[in-house]
């Protein structure tokens, strides 16, 4: 059972649809761009806390090769031998 509509109701419907596709065309790209700020923002997360932990890891080398530094420097120091 198919309806006969008039020219201007099926101009309606057409502009209708067309604004609709649109609208989904629309949304649809929103949708994307979220997602890829979502998995842009997840990335510089992951970098930012693998940076952090070299970081600290560096420090933690430089900190213990300063100390056995200091400490063989102290072992091997003139002023702790006699000399006569």
């Amino acid at each position: 059972m198919t309806e006969t509509y008039s020219k201007s109701r099926q101009q309606a419907e057409v502009a209708f649809g067309n604004l609709q596709t649109e609208f989904f065309a629309k949304n649809g790209a929103v949708e994307e761009l979220e997602s890829a700020a979502q998995a842009r923002d997840a990335k510089t997360f992951r970098l930012r806390e693998a940076r952090l932990a070299k970081e600290q890891a560096d420090r933690a080398f430089a900190t213990s090769a300063l100390l056995a530094k200091r400490a063989k420097a102290s072992r091997s120091s003139p002023s702790n031998t006699s000399r006569m």
